[in-house]
């Protein structure tokens, strides 16, 4: 498949959701049930995307220097740090663990 083309149908498919969203009645989108989604989803898909590249190599499920860091900024945000040292905790973490030939 060339390049293009996979651009192409993304950029259509993008302008196509993009599109369906403009057209749902306000109506809808006042529902409490709806409101409570909404804010709910991102917060879920950001933690199924971290929990799939923290725990997945392929097709395979992996428990490595990556588990370490996550667990590292688990507890940073548990003693309510601040966002740049979760993410410094995380980074240092998975970074002495692979040093150490762990990960």
């Amino acid at each position: 498949m060339n390049v293009w083309i996979a651009i192409g149908v993304t950029v259509l498919g993008c302008y196509a959701v993009k599109l369906a969203g403009l057209l749902v009645p306000a109506g809808a989108l006042e529902r409490p049930l709806v409101k409570r989604l909404a804010a709910l989803l991102p917060v879920a898909l950001l933690a199924a995307l971290t929990a799939q590249q923290t725990f997945a190599d392929g097709q395979t499920l992996v428990l490595d220097a990556r588990a370490a860091g996550l667990a590292a900024a688990a507890v940073a945000l548990v003693l309510r740090a601040p966002f740049l040292l979760v993410v410094a905790a995380a980074v240092l973490v998975t970074a002495g663990v692979r040093a150490m030939g762990a990960g």
